[in-house]
């Protein structure tokens, strides 16, 4: 398969994962700012979905301040955020486009269908349809759209290069999510009246993990959220699963290429991690570490793939 047919399956799989993520992110938000939280943190619960100063630069050369109606407006709709729900469907389309010799039409259509819906909303269309709404409807395509690729796609290389794509996403999206909240996982006193369980249920759920934590653990807490979607292997975006995907594919695809060592050897590394020595450490620069290996493991992939872009 040629290299830059891989980098458009590649980037397929990454750009649907995003859009289907930050439609969580800003729902997951918008829910928890109807909650009666803390001062301190609702100071700082639309800014937290902004990781570096590079991105919170780039929001306010166009907004002044962190606030729902801005941020919902540049993260869902803004053409030019590279990381917005906008762009990224906008994204994928032109990916299938490029790489549709090697896709089926139903997976075409449905992306095509996806991004005529996305093109022509607007800022009154959102608030009109409402916004929980509209947010859930892209998270209902990025399913439909992982399911016609499953249910019609050939188990050849192309898929296992989206299947790559969407995994090392994933892992990206899991930890975005954890840094967004990591200061809720150090709240030494729990409160009493309700709270924790309702601000944690909406955190799972923004995590598409609530049915599982409730099947696997007892009660809401800071500690067995962690544990879950750090290391627990039986649900799906945990960051353990998703690196342990990236290194099956990528032993499937060429298991001597340096990649796959990289990703072999960073799930081992977090095979053997006990979550108190995790906690101890610092939840923050863990996953601010988590996220530059996968920077690293994404840039040698291109390289050893000759993915250019």
């Amino acid at each position: 398969m040629l290299s830059r047919t891989a980098d458009n399956l590649y980037w397929l799989g990454r750009y649907v994962e995003r859009a289907e993520n930050t439609a969580r992110l800003l729902a997951g938000t918008q829910r928890l700012s109807l909650m009666p939280i803390p001062t301190d943190e609702a100071g700082n619960l639309w800014r937290n979905l902004f990781q570096s100063e590079f991105e919170e630069n780039a929001f306010l050369a166009k907004h002044s301040e962190f606030s729902e109606t801005p941020v919902m407006e540049y993260m869902a709709l803004d053409p030019e955020n590279p990381s917005s729900i906008y762009s990224c469907v906008h994204g994928a389309r032109e990916n299938v486009r490029a790489a549709r010799h090697v896709l089926t039409t139903e997976i075409s259509q449905c992306i095509n269908e996806t991004w005529m819906e996305v093109k022509k909303c607007r800022p009154q269309d959102v608030i009109d349809r409402g916004t929980q709404n509209y947010l859930d409807s892209i998270k209902e395509r990025a399913h439909l759209f992982r399911g016609v690729v499953h249910g019609t796609m050939r188990r050849g290389e192309p898929f296992m290069f989206w299947e790559l794509g969407a995994a090392l996403e994933r892992a990206e999206n899991t930890s975005r999510l954890m840094l967004a909240r990591s200061a809720a996982f150090h709240r030494a006193a729990k409160r009493d009246d309700g709270f924790d369980f309702y601000r944690w249920g909406t955190f799972l759920r923004t995590a598409n993990a609530y049915s599982a934590y409730r099947q696997l653990y007892r009660d809401i807490d800071p500690v067995s959220v962690a544990d879950l979607l750090i290391l627990n292997t039986q649900i799906p975006r945990s960051l353990l699963s998703c690196i342990e995907d990236s290194a099956e594919v990528l032993r499937n695809l060429k298991r001597e290429a340096q990649c796959a060592a990289m990703a072999e050897r960073l799930a081992s590394e977090l095979r053997t991690m006990r979550l108190d020595t995790i906690l101890r450490s610092g939840l923050e620069g863990f996953l601010h570490d988590f996220r530059k290996q996968v920077h690293v493991l994404s840039d040698q992939i291109r390289v050893d793939f000759i993915m250019v872009r």
